[in-house]
């Protein structure tokens, strides 16, 4: 008695859900990775997004209002509580850092992908890799802090240093919550809005100038050559993003570029307290700022033609035609 295949009577259904798409995709493109791709995800999910990182962020500032009220701190003259230089500062940071969490929930949803999607196209961290981009980061960063010592000056900020124990406090904290404002504002940035454009184009081009624009104009206008610093950044940034498909390295920069920020600013009396930012630099420390992103960006494409990070979304397996069924025995 010889087996003979077995066909069902009736195909089988197709599934409700989409088709991933199998062919691999680069980061800015992943959106277009699960068969859910619809032309309205994008822009319902940034409107979503901006709503509530507003709701969260008035919340935020009533309760801290709230608290500083009860414990008798002053008003500044915006009419916001005065928590302190440090405080203040803390404050900010903080308002920056809820943005992170949000955009993981857009990307659940109305974007409904994987959430790891948004940071690399293996869909998570990569611990790795990252290791080896703060590696390249700290020449760039070093050369930088160097190099604006010998600057012209455009603060009005004292020279004095605000002793040991005030500086380390500062530092803790700031170690602390600096790498968490970095991050949001590169998910922020390279990640959600540099995949809703790159939903809707190839080019990586045109995916990363639009968020390199926002991003500078979310710093606010200070002077031309901080603007075009900033744009400089995003765009650098974002091309890396590309690059190495995933945020590792635009974090790792960015991280970098804002402990040496402010803790330059926490080393120095009334530092902390001044509202400029890098929209703020002039054209000295607005070149050599960039000219330390092209380095960072020379070094990381270097580094990963040696250690070729993933930069494509994995292949799937496409699904079998309709109708046909693997024979049994």
């Amino acid at each position: 008695m010889t087996n003979t295949p077995s066909y069902p009577a009736y195909p089988s259904p197709p599934p409700a859900h989409p088709f991933p798409d199998p062919a691999p995709h680069p980061y800015h493109r992943l959106d277009r990775t699960t068969g859910r791709h619809r032309w309205w995800r994008p822009p319902t999910g940034t409107v979503l997004l901006a709503f509530a990182y507003v709701v969260i962020l008035l919340v935020l500032l009533a309760f801290s209002y709230g608290l500083a009220t009860a414990l008798g701190a002053p008003e500044l003259p915006d009419g916001g509580a005065d928590l302190g230089p440090l405080g203040n500062t803390a404050m900010d940071l903080v308002s920056l850092a809820i943005a992170l969490p949000l955009v993981l929930l857009a990307t659940l949803w109305p974007a409904r992908r994987a959430a790891g999607t948004v940071t690399s196209v293996t869909g998570r961290l990569r611990i790795g890799w990252l290791g080896w981009c703060l590696l390249a980061g700290l020449p760039p960063i070093l050369l930088l802090t160097v190099v604006s010592f010998f600057l012209p000056g455009g603060s009005d900020e004292s020279d004095a240093f605000v002793g040991w124990r005030s500086f380390l406090v500062a530092l803790a904290v700031l170690v602390l919550l600096v790498p968490l404002q970095a991050a949001a504002e590169e998910y922020v940035f390279r990640g959600w809005l540099l995949q809703a454009v790159g939903a809707f184009v190839r080019s990586p081009w045109l995916a990363v100038i639009p968020q390199a624009v926002l991003f500078a104009a979310a710093h606010g206008w200070g002077t031309r050559w901080g603007f075009v610093g900033l744009a400089v950044n995003g765009l650098v940034m974002g091309l890396l993003t590309i690059r190495t498909g995933g945020l590792e390295a635009a974090i790792v920069l960015h991280v970098l570029n804002n402990l040496l920020a402010f803790g330059v600013s926490a080393a120095l009396v009334g530092g902390l307290s001044s509202d400029e930012t890098a929209a703020d630099a002039p054209w000295p420390l607005a070149l050599t700022a960039m000219a330390t992103d092209l380095l960072y960006a020379a070094l990381i494409v270097w580094l990963a033609r040696r250690r070729e990070p993933q930069r494509l979304s994995a292949p799937r397996t496409p699904p079998a035609p309709y109708g046909h069924a693997a024979p049994t025995a």
